[in-house]
């Protein structure tokens, strides 16, 4: 498998897109599902809630399907969890938990991560006095991931308070073996939900499709409120993540080049003398002294997209989604006219 030019323009590294494309099975069932374009698509997303849930062995009803996980982010923070107590996230994040919590009226506490990943023990401290709890894992923008005893704790602090705990796992496919995956816990009677995503690892974020997996009373809620949008995932994205569920062979592909590939990049980087974040995710967050800047220049002199951590509360770090070794060469030769090292 090679990396798969997508578009022409900037060099887009910016969005942690899938740089291998999605399955080819997945476009042509997409492409098949065109026809009839005129029939609304299945309200109950029933071909992808039994797929998911034969892939991942729950029950279907404990899978619920949206477009994107960013929807699932939304209806968890209108129908989740005690609506009189505010709900809890991480600061240095994904801004949409706190942006959905604000956006509803529960409002938001963030507690500080632990150097460049999420305190486990502020957060479980917080839950007792919270209405619903989001982490992202792995980590985004920093790539961090938990240890199974600090997943733990967070799972049983969820069972004695009653609070739901949300895991944004968007970037679990691309983790190594023996990550921490709240799947792993669904068994535990605590309030559990994990969001996934097929933009990722599956390739297909134009699409917007992603699901929701955990304990029954919180999916059975979400589909509650999901009715005042009954077809707001697609025919076409329902029919290509079947279909790309089924191609193993090439998410497996996706995973094993996202390894190499994000090895050879830190290797690269540590090389030229430039630090860079573990990871755990298709990106890597690279050390600069100025972020705002570096983003702003590169696409201005350069032509390269890139985020800047900063905007997610992780000032001096560029989140750097892997791509080709041409295009990753390019940004580190701009890297050092911009931000020379030493």
């Amino acid at each position: 498998m090679t990396v798969t030019a997508v578009r022409t323009g900037p060099v887009r590294l910016h969005l942690s897109e899938n740089a291998h494309g999605a399955s080819p099975l997945a476009l042509q069932a997409a492409r098949d599902a065109l026809d009839p374009a005129s029939v609304y698509p299945d309200p109950a997303r029933s071909a992808p809630v039994r797929a998911i849930a034969e892939r991942l062995g729950v029950g279907e009803h404990q899978v619920a399907v949206a477009n994107g996980s960013d929807e699932l982010v939304l209806l968890s923070a209108l129908a989740l969890g005690d609506r009189d107590r505010p709900g809890v996230t991480t600061a240095g994040t994904f801004p949409g938990y706190r942006v959905c919590l604000e956006a509803v009226g529960r409002g938001c506490r963030e507690i500080p991560l632990d150097g460049v990943q999420v305190d486990a023990e502020a957060v479980a401290a917080a839950m007792e006095r919270a209405g619903i709890v989001y982490i992202c894992h792995p980590h985004n923008p920093t790539g961090a991931v938990l240890d199974r005893d600090r997943m733990e704790l967070l799972v049983e602090r969820a069972a004695v308070t009653g609070t739901p705990l949300v895991v944004d796992e968007a970037y679990l496919e691309y983790a190594p073996a023996g990550t921490p995956r709240l799947g792993d816990y669904l068994g535990s009677g605590a309030p559990l939900l994990s969001l996934r995503t097929f933009s990722k690892a599956y390739g297909l974020a134009a699409l917007r499709i992603g699901y929701a997996v955990g304990s029954p009373e919180l999916v059975a809620r979400l589909r509650e409120v999901q009715g005042t949008m009954p077809f707001s995932a697609n025919a076409v994205a329902q029919a290509a993540a079947v279909a790309a569920l089924a191609d193993r062979g090439h998410l497996d592909e996706v995973r094993r080049q996202n390894a190499l590939q994000r090895a050879w990049f830190r290797g690269e980087l540590e090389r030229r003398g430039r630090q860079s974040l573990p990871s755990a995710t298709n990106f890597v967050a690279v050390r600069v002294r100025d972020s705002a800047s570096a983003e702003r220049l590169l696409e201005r002199d350069h032509g390269i997209l890139v985020r800047d951590a900063g905007r997610f509360g992780c000032a001096g770090y560029l989140r750097v989604s892997l791509a080709s070794a041409k295009d990753l060469v390019r940004l580190m030769d701009a890297l050092d006219l911009i931000d020379p090292v030493g």
